[in-house]
């Protein structure tokens, strides 16, 4: 029998309807609960895609194809045209050579021929043991991919920087993230190991070696830009007396880029610091103690002991700092302007500097570019470095 409390009267519903006042069947009431019920997952997740779809991936898709065409502003628009691979063609073979790659004449040093054929070789030899090794036909592939990606680039530094000619941007881009953060790694490590060590004053050190990490990068640029003037800066009468008063950094190719990456070493150090001290201070005390029983040295501990234990947290922090590395661009804007020349000149401020031009395509393509050499950079790191050591920990 029905039960009388869920039967409605056709009049009293005409009635509450028109007074504004619905009421839901509690069938479909309790169908649309089961529906989102077993559906809520993708409701959640649904807002978060579709900002990922709207503001990464549809940029992402347009900018490609933006880099295919040529665009001309004209009076109330833009002219576009397909031109396909040739702004990549004149960015690495025609009027922008120069500016993206350097100055390639042929004609190599003996140093920088040198070089290359060790690196050519090392990686034959290489992709040789994976061979031998029998792995899988997709690594072959990514490693074989590194392999030429690697000789590439030691073939630009070696046809420019070791033959004493001028490189363009993607070689100074590689040496502002392989080299300077390589460095960074290298200090903010240090200074977290010297703060885990029973030292005056660590509490303190430690907030000072965090400060710079609140400043905003235009804020920092702006403050070595202030401290670099040998004439009117704070700390003129130090370069006074070290007889470099004269001296304009600005105007010198090396000099310019070393202010850059110590102004970025200095932003970036403490982000280091912090992680790497976090990481450190988890290394078991049982450990090292045992260690230190057994008559071993500071160095050894650090070297058999303390390394294999932060390595997955260093290889981590290593390759975010490289991934932040290649964007960058506000440092050498405020310092230099990317002078003198393009010598300071970084592929995100090359690409910038086309877009202000109003040269859309070559912009985007010149992104592309970077977009393919930090994935190939850090993909290759990721597998090579830290997969691999994690893999060793686990057996």
């Amino acid at each position: 029998m029905d039960n009388p409390d869920l039967i409605f009267n056709e009049n009293q519903l005409n009635k509450k309807k028109s007074a504004g006042s619905y009421i839901l069947n509690p069938k479909k009431e309790g169908k649309l609960s089961l529906w989102i019920d077993s559906q809520a997952r993708t409701l959640f997740i649904f807002p978060a895609v579709f900002l990922i779809l709207v503001f990464s991936v549809f940029p992402l898709v347009s900018s490609l194809l933006i880099s295919f065409t040529r665009i001309r502003p004209r009076m109330g628009g833009y002219q576009i045209r397909w031109v396909g691979f040739k702004n990549y063609e004149k960015l690495f073979f025609g009027s922008e050579q120069d500016h993206l790659i350097g100055t390639i004449e042929g004609g190599m040093s003996v140093l920088g021929g040198i070089v290359l054929l060790i690196v050519i070789m090392l990686m034959v030899w290489w992709l040789y043991l994976c061979i031998k090794n029998k792995v899988k036909i997709l690594g072959i592939l990514g490693r074989f991919i590194t392999a030429i990606s690697l000789i590439a680039f030691t073939y630009v530094f070696s046809d420019t920087l070791l033959s004493g000619r001028q490189f363009g941007t993607l070689p100074m881009t590689l040496i502002y993230v392989v080299f300077g953060c390589s460095i960074q790694f290298l200090i903010g490590t240090g200074l977290a190991y010297i703060c885990t060590l029973p030292v005056q004053g660590r509490p303190f050190f430690r907030t000072l070696f965090f400060i710079p990490i609140t400043i905003t990068p235009v804020g920092i640029a702006y403050q070595w830009r202030m401290l670099a003037d040998m004439s009117k800066g704070p700390i003129a009468p130090i370069w006074e007396w070290l007889g470099l008063a004269e001296f304009a950094w600005g105007s010198d190719a090396w000099a310019a880029r070393t202010m850059i990456m110590i102004s970025d070493a200095w932003m970036w150090i403490p982000f280091i610091f912090v992680v790497m001290l976090a990481a450190l201070e988890t290394v078991p005390k049982d450990l090292t103690e045992a260690a230190e029983v057994d008559g071993a040295g500071k160095w050894l501990i650090f070297r058999d002991i303390i390394i294999p234990q932060i390595a997955p947290v260093a290889g981590t922090v290593l390759l975010i700092r490289w991934i932040e590395g290649f964007k960058l661009v506000d440092l050498p804007q405020v310092l230099t302007h990317g002078g003198p020349g393009i010598s300071t000149e970084t592929m995100t401020m090359h690409s910038w500097t086309q877009w202000r031009t109003l040269d859309f395509a070559g912009s985007s393509a010149v992104a592309y570019i970077l977009l393919f050499v930090s994935v190939v950079i850090c993909v290759s790191f990721f597998n090579l470095v830290i997969r691999n050591f994690s893999k060793r920990q686990l057996s």
